[in-house]
């Protein structure tokens, strides 16, 4: 994927946070549910699922927002409040980015959306695949690999 101008940097809105991304995404997603759309306060959430080890907040701390739940650890700015990444609990091989979080972002595109059951009428995402709530884990892998595919494309 040479269209991702890696390492790709980022921030939260007051730059006390800084991230890096090291390593091409794995896949790329919006995310219509209800607690995306009121956390990221629009129709819908983006996500790069970036492998862990490919992944690292350079300067800051984050905190933990959202539902505070034990599956989902939303990673926030403690000073500015910037929904920043989460981290899913079980799945330690890759972090979901908020893409614009990233100083370059050009190269994103979703392509996949989630949860199109509750999408708001007029969001159009543009994604390659929908699906009306989150794809079973055994669907990711095939994804995951139709994603490389579309992405190597240059389709993103």
């Amino acid at each position: 994927m040479s269209s991702i101008p890696l390492p790709l940097k980022g921030s939260c809105r007051c730059g006390r946070v800084q991230i890096e991304v090291s390593k091409a995404p794995i896949c790329t997603a919006a995310c219509h549910c209800p607690g995306c759309q009121k956390m990221s306060s629009s129709a819908y959430s983006l996500t790069a699922m970036v492998p862990a080890d490919g992944f690292a907040v350079t300067k800051g701390e984050t905190v933990v927002g959202g539902l505070h739940g034990t599956d989902l650890h939303h990673q926030f700015c403690d000073h500015c409040k910037t929904w920043m990444f989460t981290r899913v609990a079980g799945v330690d091989w890759f972090v979901n980015v908020r893409p614009t979080m990233l100083d370059d972002t050009a190269w994103f595109r979703p392509f996949m959306e989630t949860f199109t059951k509750t999408r708001m009428p007029f969001a159009a995402t543009g994604a390659v695949r929908s699906f009306d709530e989150f794809p079973e884990m055994e669907e990711l892998e095939p994804l995951m690999h139709e994603y490389l595919a579309w992405a190597e494309a240059g389709e993103s």
